[in-house]
């Protein structure tokens, strides 16, 4: 059973980083063998396995559209997940669209990443266009 202490912790640190622009930080929070489960019908959806998997998708998403990190709404943890309910712009012309990034914390990094948009058929869109 995941340490909702810990979880909380490593949330709290990656969106203070994340919120910072600290690239270092932000590579650094997740585990090696992370899941990056991307919702949606884009190009972009799917299941990567692996650090460099789910950089490459998180990377293709910026190079499609541009994407600017607004707020953190809320940092939420319970006894197995954590969850980073997040504000970005995305687009040209820039629009706000909440996210949610659900979490599975494991050795101290992000271990698992769910990730699910407020408008997912926009989302969708941006990422297929590129």
């Amino acid at each position: 059973m995941a340490d909702p202490d810990e979880t909380g912790r490593v949330l709290r640190e990656y969106a203070d980083a994340w919120l910072a622009a600290d690239l270092e930080r932000i590579l650094g929070a997740y585990h090696e063998d992370v899941v990056l489960h991307y919702m949606g019908e884009s190009p972009l959806a799917g299941t990567h396995t692996g650090k460099e998997a789910a950089f490459a998708a998180l990377g293709q998403a910026s190079q499609r559209s541009a994407r600017r990190l607004i707020e953190v709404e809320d940092v939420l943890v319970g006894a197995e997940l954590g969850a980073l309910l997040a504000v970005e712009e995305l687009g040209d012309p820039p629009r706000r669209v909440r996210r949610v990034l659900l979490y599975r914390v494991q050795d101290g990094k992000l271990r698992e990443c769910w990730l699910y948009d407020e408008d997912q058929r926009f989302v969708d869109a941006l990422w297929s266009s590129g």
